[in-house]
């Protein structure tokens, strides 16, 4: 079984331009037309265009909650999740309850191959016992409804902040900040957890600025633009759509790395990861940091990437990094071997000669439970396919993680298996395009079948056909390093607000595999000029093609450095002869 046929398609420009400054290059008023923006102020990226967080449901009860805990000093147990997203989030509300006098802090995040997701009635338990006056959840806890029962039961009040879809019912916490919450008026559905946690605090010091707080005991405000290094990386490895408001959450972190201002532990992570940070961008947070904060949760435990984020000393800091990048190093040896499985598995399976099932679902009893979800993710953008993959979890019982595709709402997708199958489906929850479930190691071959009959009814012929988007042909002029830097600078670019793909066609001067894995090229535009070009994770089966002189790509501009020099660069996105 070979990979999908994938074709590029050029974005439609709108036929009324945004409205921006006049010296705006021509080539960004369609980038941004084409992702929606309609007015200058949308492209605004200072902290004071950030939403009032008094249009989030609950806050005002969640910050009552801990006003009331700083006056009696009560003891704080912050549940966290075991992803990038948690850890930055747990990080954020030390940090921030720190700096406003709380004194008795501490964190619990799950081990995932011991507790699973969430406040579950385990983790609450633990809390108690720690001596938790009140609970706080981060990135978790819209369905925790037995665990949160089980802290009230206890005399723990429970503060939920997360940004995770709701179910049917919610949990009886005291207070509840979630922007997906029924019921809230928030703009922004997009928020990540960390942006939530980072929310409430902007809540809470407004409230006690309001009751003269920090006069009355001649204390300077807590200065919270100095988390926003961790909100933006957490932000952007959670993947959530970067609409406006995410934007300057992003921006506005990543202006404080590039100044310098940055915490030992992201500086740490930056370091042991080869990034420069004064020309750090968004998608370093998804392809350099988070990977390394990820692999803490996904292979040990995510205590370890809490440390190195909340670490005061860079030399501290950059121990735990280093235990961070050894971790995602065996990640990457786990998953390479996971994948090389995976493939075998796909190309013994006989579909009777019709085309891929709508849905692909895998599973082998010796798989990783902390890297299926990574997994998944490879085969989905592979076959263009919702994957799930299995792999063993408590006795008599698989983990699943679900990766899906656009137009496929796959948190939804599981709701309604386990609607018309009820009990198929142990526990699920999750996001749009990415979920986690449990089932019985008894029913896998019954969860397949109604996963391919389920999915096959929202999925069209179209949606299974993956499509590169491009923003059309670049201009002769364009093809320089200024022009590039200016694209870089017009982000934060990133999920829903896709970085610019281009396309056209190319001379091939030259052509080498390095590494066996990536392609790299010398092009010529057709007005001659030279250019490089790399293309990563190329089919080592089908290239280097001497016999190919013209090629047709998909690509991305870059500024490629090195030895202190700096050069154009085109990243292929995918490539086909001419």
């Amino acid at each position: 079984m070979s990979a999908v046929n994938r074709f590029i398609q050029r974005r439609v420009v709108p036929g009324v331009l945004p409205e921006l400054p006049d010296n705006t290059h021509p080539v960004l008023k369609q980038l941004y037309a084409c992702r929606g923006v309609v007015h200058a102020n949308e492209l605004e990226r200072g902290a004071g265009r950030l939403l009032p967080f008094q249009q989030l449901k609950g806050i005002d009860a969640a910050t009552a909650l801990l006003i009331d805990a700083l006056q009696q000093q009560q003891h704080l147990v912050i549940v966290g999740d075991f992803d990038a997203d948690g850890a930055t989030s747990t990080a954020v509300l030390i940090s921030g309850l720190r700096a406003f006098g709380f004194k008795s802090l501490e964190y619990l995040v799950p081990n995932r191959f011991e507790y699973g997701y969430g406040l579950t009635p385990e983790m609450a338990e633990l809390a108690v016992a720690q001596g938790a006056e009140l609970i706080v959840t981060v990135d978790n806890g819209i369905s925790a409804l037995e665990g949160v029962a089980l802290a009230k039961k206890a005399g723990v009040k429970v503060l939920v902040t997360d940004h995770h879809l709701a179910g049917n019912e919610l949990p009886n916490a005291d207070a509840i900040v979630n922007p997906n919450q029924p019921g809230c008026s928030f703009p922004s559905k997009a928020l990540a957890g960390v942006g939530v946690a980072f929310y409430l605090l902007l809540a809470l010091r407004a409230a006690l600025r309001e009751q003269h707080y920090f006069t009355g005991r001649q204390l300077s405000e807590p200065n919270l633009a100095e988390l926003l290094d961790l909100v933006a990386l957490g932000t952007v490895a959670d993947v959530v759509p970067l609409d406006s408001n995410n934007r300057i959450l992003v921006h506005q972190g990543l202006m404080r790395i590039r100044s310098g201002k940055c915490r030992p532990g992201i500086q740490a992570l930056i370091d042991v990861a080869n990034r420069n940070a004064v020309k750090l961008t968004a998608s370093d947070f998804g392809f350099a940091l988070a990977p390394r904060l990820n692999a803490a949760g996904r292979l040990d435990d995510m205590s370890l990437g809490i440390s190195c984020l909340l670490a005061n000393d860079l030399g501290l800091a950059r121990q735990y990094a280093a235990e961070l990048d050894s971790l995602n190093v065996e990640r990457r040896a786990i998953e390479q071997s996971m994948q090389i499985e995976a493939q075998a598995f796909l190309s013994q399976l006989s579909f009777d000669g019709a085309e891929l099932p709508e849905a692909l679902c895998l599973y082998r009893h010796d798989w990783h439970q902390g890297v299926i979800g990574i997994l998944a993710g490879r085969i989905k953008e592979q076959f263009h396919r919702p994957t799930i993959v299995f792999a063993q979890g408590d006795e008599g019982e698989l983990k699943g993680s679900a990766r899906s595709i656009s137009g496929l709402h796959i948190r939804d997708l599981l709701e309604e298996i386990s609607s018309q199958y009820p009990g198929l489906i142990k526990k699920f929850g999750g996001h749009a395009m990415a979920a986690g479930l449990t089932i019985s190691a008894d029913r896998l071959d019954t969860f397949k079948l109604a996963l391919s009959l389920t999915a096959k009814k929202h999925l069209t012929p179209e949606q299974l056909t993956a499509v590169i988007y491009s923003d059309g042909e670049l201009p002769a002029e364009c093809f320089d390093i200024g022009f590039a830097q200016l694209l870089q600078n017009a982000g934060p670019w990133g999920q829903a607000f896709p970085e610019p793909v281009f396309d056209g066609e190319f001379n091939l001067i030259s052509q080498k595999m390095l590494a066996d894995r990536h392609l790299k090229m010398m092009l010529q535009t057709a007005d001659g000029k030279l250019i490089d070009a790399i293309w990563f994770n190329a089919d080592n089966k089908a290239w280097p093609d001497v016999n190919v002189q013209k090629v047709q790509l998909a690509y991305q501009l870059d500024v490629n450095e090195y030895r202190d020099k700096q050069n154009l660069q085109l990243i292929v996105r995918h490539m086909l002869a001419v």
